[in-house]
């Protein structure tokens, strides 16, 4: 099979996660978050700042073809299929293994919910995103 990447897309989508994060740790859940996770600096280094987005954009490199697979497969496109690959890419990857990193480190379930609540939406608009540009 001949994958076509839309680099660009990829790139747009790992921006939006980016963004979504900021938004969504920063502003609307930065008290909820600090108290959960007992972390009161929110001034990550520039060098985790690079890092967050290089991981944002592997994780949309894999998720563009986790959907150009699973479209082919399941006949879907568009945001429909964004959205199934989003969906799919979160209760495969992301939720089991946020999961046992909360059982073991003994983290309130709490903050387990607001992570996943991040990591579902963040998969959702970059699976849309991909799939539309696809």
């Amino acid at each position: 099979m001949d994958v076509h990447i839309n680099l660009f897309a990829i790139i747009v989508a790992a921006i939006a996660s980016y963004v979504i994060a900021a938004l969504w740790y920063a502003l609307i859940f930065r008290k909820q978050w600090q108290k959960l996770s007992a972390i009161n600096d929110m001034k990550p280094s520039a060098l985790n700042a690079v890092l967050s987005l290089v991981g944002s954009v592997v994780m949309s490199f894999v998720l563009f073809h986790l959907i150009v697979f699973s479209n082919g497969y399941l006949h879907v496109s568009g945001i429909a299929g964004g959205l199934i690959g989003g969906f799919h890419g979160w209760l495969g990857f992301v939720a089991p293994v946020t999961l046992m990193t909360k059982l073991y480190e003994k983290k309130p379930w709490g903050l387990w919910l607001l992570d996943n609540g991040f990591w579902l939406i963040s998969l959702l608009v970059m699976g849309s995103i991909l799939s539309v540009w696809m």
